[in-house]
């Protein structure tokens, strides 16, 4: 099926009038856990962070270090999924007592981290470790998902099932001509979209699933509804079958997406779990962007700042300190201990920071937190502790002295310090705490996070982990945490070059080359996006485009009609026999809440009924048909779309 665009009025003006009409800054959202924290973090320090990746991307893949526990990478004697093709692994903890392991959350996501960070790890000692991460795609016929072992069964826990295949798309979006990876990508879409229809999702007529599952068995496409349940797995769904649209144009991945974040739209309480749902909510303020959904956007991202009950999960806030120690912006356990997690912080500043390109209202708020976030992660790591707050310091004096290995997470003991440790040695899993699965997603902090010229002001890129982003140009986050206005220095490269900022809709510096200062006022963003100088901007509904990018999602003007919008047009039945006949569902909305009128053609065959519902009845003579419906609002804009469908003898 092919959605054809609305009618939509678009007028072009020159940049230097633009400046001077801009209708009013973006108002800021503020997000309460990120008020508790402080806009200038105490024992202020930042890390190297792309040294950080650097140094344990040498460390972990290297298989000539020899030692106590080491090497941490490990060859697969053989393979199972592909066996003509070399695999790996990599220790989930130091001193693991399962060496031979190695999880996906784990190995993808450290090819990723280092890709980010500029390493290229298609091509690194002789060795193709991007080829090598498909052993972990499960072929056999009831699964064909990536799964977190390359011999395991879903249906256990759903974040091990969702987001290897999260990690699998990231890796095809940093390299997406690696042998096969193309094909998996779409069988890993078809699976998702089967289980999404398997939990009573439809489009004839439009019906939203049920989601609210432990986790989900593809061989059998039953749920697994024992034990703590994870709704906003919802999220990760939405996130892979939306990137599928994406890359294919295959309206049935939209479609899906659509249904798995209307379930997570439609929950009244926080489903926080884990990290699937920073990435179901990345996906609402993208799609809402993108396509016109109204999915609240607000509650989700607070959602995952807020306490949930589920597992006492939430973001560390507040006036007081860890000791000494800022402890500001960690994901992780709230209650009944404080317990804060490596990956789902780095996990979440992935998603969160590329979210504000597309809601630059939250500008303000994740530019804090991540200052924030960021300097606490230091405290995962050796260097950052005293030796008696931490549990595997001898170990790190000798192997790790640039410390690049993180602990799991960081607990706030009875005398009120934070403690470098986790839950491997306690629960017999490893002999030290050092999370491996966690300081394998550090990369996110490497690619995102720059310094400017001014102490505090991050420069962090909107685009680095912004997966299978539409063409964009160079755009920044830079969050100002002093009490008085501070200019920055903005570098570009050779060439003529504006700065524009998506925050207060305006062009803030003009026909510039190699670099230039922009005042960020007191305590605000900027979202600064690189454009040529003197680029002509069109206006498509509340967006702003220079040849045809979209620079400003919300860009304050005034829309007086929105079209409308197709969420799907299907039959209830794709094939039929000449003569024969089926229903065809049209799911339309409008944003004014107008009354919709369908128009209905095909070029073959006839229909009876009208509106949103009609039945086609097939010619008498075999073919493959066109149907289509125009969907029409009261002020005349109009959303088309079509769909072809098979009459056989």
């Amino acid at each position: 099926m092919k959605i054809l665009k609305p009618r939509t009025v678009i007028y072009t003006i020159p940049f230097y009038f633009f400046c001077c009409n801009f209708t009013a800054v973006a108002q800021q959202i503020n997000i309460t856990v990120v008020e508790q924290m402080p806009a200038k973090p105490n024992n202020y320090y930042m890390r190297d962070w792309k040294k950080v990746e650097a140094g344990y991307d040498n460390m972990v893949f290297n298989s000539s270090l020899r030692g106590q526990y080491l090497p941490l990478i490990f060859d697969r004697n053989s393979t199972v999924n592909f066996p003509a093709q070399k695999s790996f692994g990599i220790q989930s903890y130091v001193g693991t007592y399962s060496p031979l392991q190695g999880e996906a959350i784990n190995v993808l996501p450290a090819v990723i981290s280092a890709t980010l960070a500029g390493i290229d790890k298609s091509n690194q000692s002789g060795r193709n470790y991007v080829l090598e991460c498909r052993e972990y795609f499960n072929k056999r016929k009831e699964e064909n998902i990536y799964l977190n072992q390359p011999v395991a069964s879903s249906g256990n826990d759903w974040w091990y099932e969702t987001m290897p295949n999260v990690f699998f798309y990231q890796l095809y979006s940093l390299y997406p001509g690696t042998d096969d990876f193309p094909n998996e990508f779409v069988i890993v879409a078809d699976q998702w979209l089967r289980a999404v229809y398997a939990m009573g999702g439809s489009t004839t007529p439009w019906k939203d699933p049920f989601m609210n599952y432990r986790a989900w068995n593809f061989s059998s496409m039953t749920p697994n509804s024992s034990g703590v349940l994870e709704p906003e797995a919802a999220g990760a769904i939405a996130w892979l079958l939306y990137n599928a649209f994406i890359v294919t144009g295959e309206m049935k991945y939209r479609a899906g997406a659509e249904l798995a974040m209307e379930y997570l739209n439609s929950l009244d309480s926080n489903p926080s779990y884990e990290l699937q749902l920073p990435y179901g909510t990345y996906m609402a303020a993208r799609m809402n962007a993108e396509l016109g959904t109204s999915y609240d956007l607000e509650k989700m991202v607070k959602w995952c700042f807020d306490y949930s009950s589920i597992r006492g999960w939430g973001v560390t806030a507040g006036p007081g300190q860890w000791g000494v120690y800022d402890v500001n912006g960690l994901v992780g356990e709230l209650s009944p201990r404080s317990y804060a997690f490596a990956m789902n912080t780095f996990e979440q500043v992935g998603q969160f920071v590329p979210m504000v390109r597309y809601n630059s209202r939250f500008a303000r708020a994740i530019g804090k937190w991540v200052l924030n976030a960021a300097n606490s992660c230091r405290l995962f790591y050796t260097n950052n502790l005293p030796g008696v707050d931490q549990d595997g310091k001898s170990w790190a004096e000798v192997y790790d002295t640039n410390s690049v290995i993180a602990y799991e997470a960081l607990l706030k003991m009875d005398s009120g310090f934070p403690k470098g440790t986790g839950d491997a040695f306690s629960s017999n899993q490893a002999a030290t705490n050092f999370g491996l699965y966690g300081s394998s997603h550090a990369g996110i902090l490497a690619g995102i996070i720059d310094t400017s010229s001014v102490p505090m002001i991050l420069k962090l890129d909107l685009l680095k982990t912004d997966y299978f982003h539409k063409p964009a140009y160079p755009s920044y986050l830079l969050y100002n945490p002093y009490p008085v206005d501070k200019d920055v220095e903005i570098d570009a490269g050779s060439g003529l070059y504006d700065i524009y900022d998506a925050v207060s809709h305006r062009i803030v510096k003009s026909a510039f080359s190699k670099a230039a200062f922009i005042t960020i006022p007191a305590d605000q963003a900027v979202v600064a996006v690189i454009i040529p100088t003197g680029s002509i901007f069109k206006y498509n509904g509340g967006k702003t485009l220079v040849n045809s990018s979209v620079i400003d999602y919300n860009n304050g003007m005034q829309v007086l009609n929105y079209s409308p919008r197709i969420k799907s047009l299907s039959p209830v039945k794709t094939g039929l026999i000449t003569g024969d006949s089926t229903a065809f569902y049209c799911t339309a909305t409008d944003e004014e809440g107008g009354v919709l009128t369908y128009t209905w053609k095909a070029d073959g065959g006839k229909f009876t009924g009208t509106g949103p519902v009609v039945k086609w009845i097939a010619p008498k003579t075999p073919g493959t048909y066109t149907v289509s419906v125009s969907v029409t609002d009261p002020q005349g804009a109009v959303d088309t779309a079509s769909v072809k469908i098979v009459a056989s003898l």
